[in-house]
């Protein structure tokens, strides 16, 4: 089973695949901190690229093809990254499930960005100009859409549980 988060920065990504990774055994991984991994490697910043998610759909697979259980936690911005992640699941024979995060709430999306702090050594978090600007287009199948301006993080990692046992 793989599941894969996606959404803009500040929307709740990682409070709930965090726990939902804890409840459900599963093997974590994030975007931010493969990433940061890279960066603290020497590779600057505008080298990364796509860097970070290769490297991740790769862990991704292996773990599938061990039997684990995989939640990844990613912006997941465009159509490719979203076709990349089903192909890895496919290609391990596992199933999928896509859980797009919103924040319905602006100004809330707004403060989370502006009051959040970074969890992972060294990783400099986007502002709110960022964000706005950052590239996502809109999500048109995802199998679970949670708005973190209604629901809680409890109530989300729930959803998703639910959805998995659907799987």
């Amino acid at each position: 089973m793989l599941v894969v988060f996606g959404g803009l920065p500040g929307v709740g990504k990682t409070s709930i695949a965090s726990r939902v990774a804890r409840q459900e055994k599963a093997v974590f991984l994030r975007i931010d901190a493969v990433e940061q991994a890279i960066r603290d490697a020497g590779v600057p910043d505008k080298a990364i690229g796509p860097s970070g998610y290769y490297v991740a759909y790769e862990l991704a697979a292996t773990q599938l093809r061990f039997g684990h259980a995989v939640v990844v936690d990613c912006v997941n911005p465009v159509p490719v990254t979203r076709a990349a992640w089903r192909q890895v699941a496919a290609r391990a024979g596992a199933a999928v499930l896509e859980v797009e995060v919103v924040c319905g709430d602006p100004a809330e999306h707004r403060r989370r960005v502006e009051r959040r702090s970074a969890d992972i050594a060294h990783l400099a978090l986007p502002d709110w100009a960022a964000v706005q600007a950052r590239e996502y287009l809109p999500w048109p199948k995802p199998d679970l859409v949670l708005d973190s301006a209604r629901l809680s993080v409890e109530q989300s990692v729930e959803m998703v549980r639910q959805a998995l046992r659907g799987l």
